[in-house]
């Protein structure tokens, strides 16, 4: 038997499987109720601890779990865990991969659609009491998305994903910047690799997918902001920090671009002041990518499988 750690409550049917597989599981009874020095005092005895994107797992966490094996974080990302001392430790990383794809696919769409189409401004107005007289320029006038050119930045499993709701929903041109190209992409659905400065300047909508790292901080700042077209929007439901929001505030002041849909921010749950007083075309909301009921369990499903996998003695399912 193994002693097991979450740092979040997890669904009945995966807390009883780790039962079932005769571990003995340790968790709060409600989110956010576990302080630093109850979960010390806990993961000195755990030999998997489950985790989520917020939870802070750094060397010295990980030095405290004397008898760790693996970090399971709830999450395809992963940069909240110090990869590097997890593996001078010998304890193994592994995330959830493949199962968030098409939820968050969805809401990158549904956040370009909100935008384009000026749903929560015209929602407010309607319980405002605001319905406007039918005409040719009536107020909330919105942006067509059908037939337009779809920028994805960062051709992986969610930019792919987009790239196809965009492509074959909405009949729209696709072009994309990646570090490498991704031929198979292409020939599916006629996608076009570009050069950086090229997606920003042709894209009317641009997704940002590219994870959450030095290389990527403030990649979408005031200078590749301003060679975006001034009707363009701009989708961020990967990393906040990739985007400069004080930047990209001004750029909405200004006019530079014409409005952004953002489920992620640098510094959550904070979002730049800027941000908040934006209204038009600006559709903010609290970092629901995966926020769907069958998305949330089959992640925790694939966390509790790479524990099992592990404290048996198997590798690792999906380790990082």
């Amino acid at each position: 038997m193994s002693k097991i750690l979450s740092t979040t409550p997890l669904f009945e049917a995966e807390a009883e499987r780790l039962g079932a597989a005769g571990h003995e599981l340790w968790m709060p009874a409600q989110p956010g109720t576990l302080s630093d020095a109850n979960l010390l005092s806990r993961l000195s005895e755990a030999e998997a601890l489950l985790c989520l994107l917020s939870d802070r797992i750094d060397a010295e966490i990980l030095r405290a779990g004397s008898c760790l094996k693996l970090v399971a974080n709830i999450a395809v990302g992963y940069e909240n865990v110090d990869v590097d001392a997890a593996r001078d430790l010998g304890i193994a990383v592994t995330n959830t991969p493949d199962v968030l794809t098409e939820a968050t696919a969805d809401m990158t769409f549904a956040l370009l659609l909100a935008a384009a189409r000026r749903i929560p401004e015209a929602n407010a107005a309607l319980r405002d009491g605001q319905f406007p007289v039918w005409r040719l320029d009536q107020p909330l006038l919105g942006l067509d998305v059908h037939g337009k050119t779809l920028g994805i930045l960062g051709m992986g499993r969610i930019g792919s994903a987009v790239a196809r709701r965009g492509r074959l929903g909405f009949g729209m041109r696709v072009l994309y910047y990646n570090r490498t190209r991704r031929e198979e992409v292409e020939e599916e659905i006629g996608a076009e690799f570009v050069p950086f400065d090229r997606l920003l300047k042709e894209s009317d909508f641009l997704c940002v997918h590219v994870p959450g790292t030095d290389e990527t901080r403030h990649l979408m700042d005031a200078d590749a902001l301003s060679l975006m077209k001034p009707t363009a929007i701009l989708v961020n439901a990967a990393r906040g920090p990739v985007v400069d929001e004080a930047a990209l505030g001004d750029a909405l002041a200004k006019g530079t671009i014409a409005g952004a849909g953002l489920d992620v921010f640098e510094r959550e749950p904070d979002v730049h002041p800027t941000l908040l007083a934006a209204s038009e075309r600006v559709v903010l909301t609290p970092h629901l990518g995966s926020a769907t009921r069958d998305t949330r369990r089959a992640m925790v499903c694939l966390a509790v499988d790479n524990v099992l996998a592990v404290l048996s003695g198997e590798g690792a399912i999906t380790p990082v």
